[in-house]
C-alpha cells in the first residue's frame, strides 16, 4: 500500500489551516498565490488521503474546568477493549494503546466536579479489567491546545503567516460562561470546524449574524479553538512516544520552554505527580528517537529521570472512528 506524500503546496495549505482553520479558501488561495479551485481540490485530497479533519475544540482552562491524563494498567488482552470503550466517551480527548498492550493512556475533560468524581472515584476503580490507575491533573500547557505540530513546519513565510493569523484571544482569566446555544454551536463545530455559517444557522435556528457574533465571541475569549487532525504516517512520523519527565520544580519553566521549541514535540504539559512533565514525541525511526532522548532531552538541565512509553496504536485523537 502506497502512503500518500504531501507536497510543498499541501504543507502550505495545512499550515494555513493551522493558522486559521475557518479561513475561506479564497483568502488562503490569495495568500498562497494559487486559485481557489486548486485549494479546494487539495483540501479534498488531503481529507481522502491523509485523514484531514478540522475540529472545533474547547480550551477547558478558559471554561473553568480541569483536564486529566490517566494511565490504566490491565491484563494482556483487555487493553484493546478498554481503549475502545474509553474512546467512545464524549469526555475523552485522546486514547492510546501503549507499549506491551497492557497500558491505556487517556486524556479526559470532565465537564464538572461531579463528572470527574464519577469517573475517577467510581467507574474506573470498579472496572475489573483495570489493575492499576494513575490520574494526573493537567496544570499547565507547555505546547498543544491551539498550537499543533503544523505550527513548527515553516511551510509559510512570515508575511503569509501574518496575513492568515487571526487576532489572539483576550487575556481575561475569568471563566467563560456558556449557554445552551453556545453548547450547540460547539457540538456542531466539534463535528466539522469548517461548518458554514449558513449550515450553523439552519441547525440552530439562530440568524446568520447571531451565529457569526457567537462564534467570534467564543474564539475571542479563547474558549473555542480549531484543531487540525491528520494521519502522522504521510509526514514520515511512524513512531509516536509519550515521555514522562521528572524535573526539578525550580526548572519547570526552563525545561518547558526548551521542550516547546523542539520540532519533535506536538504536545507537552506540566502535570501533578512525581513525573511532572508529559510530552508526545514524533519520530521517523527508533534511532531518531534515541538521538532525541540522548542529545536533546538528556542535555536539558533539571531533567532528573525519563520514562519513554511507545504508542502502539492511537485509538482516539480528538474524535473516535470505529475500526472496520
Amino acid at each position: 500500500m502506497t502512503v500518500y506524500q504531501p507536497d510543498d503546496l499541501d504543507l502550505c495549505l495545512l499550515q494555513a489551516l493551522q493558522m486559521d482553520a475557518r479561513a475561506p479558501f479564497s483568502r488562503i488561495a490569495e495568500v498562497l498565490g494559487v486559485s481557489s479551485q486548486t485549494i479546494a481540490r487539495r483540501y479534498r485530497r488531503l481529507r481522502a488521503e491523509a485523514g484531514l479533519r478540522i475540529l472545533g475544540m474547547t480550551d477547558d482552562s478558559r471554561l473553568g474546568r480541569t483536564s486529566w491524563i490517566v494511565r490504566l494498567r490491565c491484563p494482556p488482552g483487555a487493553a484493546e477493549q478498554l481503549a475502545d470503550t474509553l474512546a467512545r466517551r464524549p469526555d475523552t480527548l485522546y486514547v492510546g494503546l501503549m507499549s506491551g498492550g497492557t497500558e491505556v493512556m487517556c486524556a479526559m475533560k470532565p465537564r464538572s466536579r461531579q463528572d470527574r468524581d464519577e469517573l475517577l472515584l467510581n467507574r474506573i476503580p470498579r472496572t475489573r479489567q483495570i489493575t492499576r490507575a494513575e490520574a494526573y491533573c493537567l496544570l499547565h500547557y507547555i505546547y498543544g491546545g491551539p498550537l499543533g505540530w503544523l505550527n513548527k513546519i515553516d511551510a509559510l513565510d512570515s508575511t503569509q503567516k501574518t496575513a492568515l493569523r487571526p487576532p489572539p484571544p483576550g487575556a481575561s482569566t475569568a471563566p467563560v460562561d456558556l449557554d445552551t446555544l453556545d453548547e450547540e454551536l460547539l457540538r456542531l463545530l466539534r463535528q466539522d470546524g469548517r461548518t458554514t455559517v449558513t449550515d450553523l444557522h439552519r441547525a440552530t435556528g439562530l440568524t446568520e449574524p447571531v451565529v457569526k457574533r457567537r462564534v467570534a465571541r467564543l474564539r475571542g475569549t479563547g474558549a473555542l479553538y480549531f484543531a487540525v487532525e491528520y494521519d502522522n504516517e504521510p509526514f514520515g512520523h511512524g513512531i509516536e512516544t509519550m515521555l514522562w519527565l521528572t524535573v526539578d520544580p525550580k526548572r519547570l519553566r526552563h525545561v518547558g520552554q526548551a521542550l516547546a521549541g523542539h520540532r519533535e514535540v506536538p504536545f507537552a504539559a506540566v502535570v501533578s505527580g512525581q513525573a511532572n512533565i508529559v510530552l508526545a514525541v514524533l519520530s521517523r525511526t527508533t534511532e531518531e528517537l534515541f538521538a532525541y532522548l540522548a542529545d536533546r532531552v538528556g542535555s536539558i538541565p533539571g531533567v532528573r529521570a525519563v520514562e519513554s512509553v511507545p504508542v502502539l496504536r492511537q485509538v482516539k485523537a480528538f474524535t473516535y472512528e470505529p475500526r472496520r
